[in-house]
């Protein structure tokens, strides 16, 4: 099974982060032109402060009726984000997700931000294992 730093290593997409201060617009802007469904939030040394997601959007912002060109990304973020290190096995990032109900998991090495894993990462790489694994036996039983 996979780490989560070789998850990170094996998707194509770039890091993609946004300041509290940016407006939710700009943040949404963000998430479309980068096909993704959340962002970390991080100060201006990079350190993360949060996540926003579509999510946190929909309920925080839309359904209250407010405006995303008003909004701030502080005011919206989810503070409290459950992270993992390099080392974390795939399955171990999916046990957590699923008991904690959350798609995205951010990958930190002590203070650093190296990225965010998303639930989609993580089913294609576990469905990936178990397809190899079928491979694997069914030539041990054709052989």
């Amino acid at each position: 099974m996979k780490s989560a730093a070789e998850l990170l290593a094996s998707h194509a997409k770039p890091l993609c982060t946004v300041a509290p201060e940016a407006t939710v617009f700009e943040a949404l802007h963000l998430l479309a032109k980068n096909e993704i469904g959340a962002l970390a939030v991080v100060d201006p040394m990079g350190k993360l402060m949060g996540i926003v997601s579509e999510r946190d959007y929909t309920r925080k912002v839309a359904l209250q009726g407010k405006n995303s060109h008003d909004a701030k990304v502080g005011d919206i973020m989810t503070r409290e984000v459950m992270v993992v290190n390099p080392k974390t096995r795939a399955r171990d990032c999916m046990t957590l997700m699923s008991s904690r109900k959350i798609r995205h998991l951010p990958v930190v090495d002590g203070e650093t931000l190296l990225g965010v894993l998303s639930i989609r990462d993580l089913m294609d790489a576990i469905i990936a294992e178990q397809k190899h694994t079928i491979e694997q036996l069914e030539s041990y039983i054709q052989s």
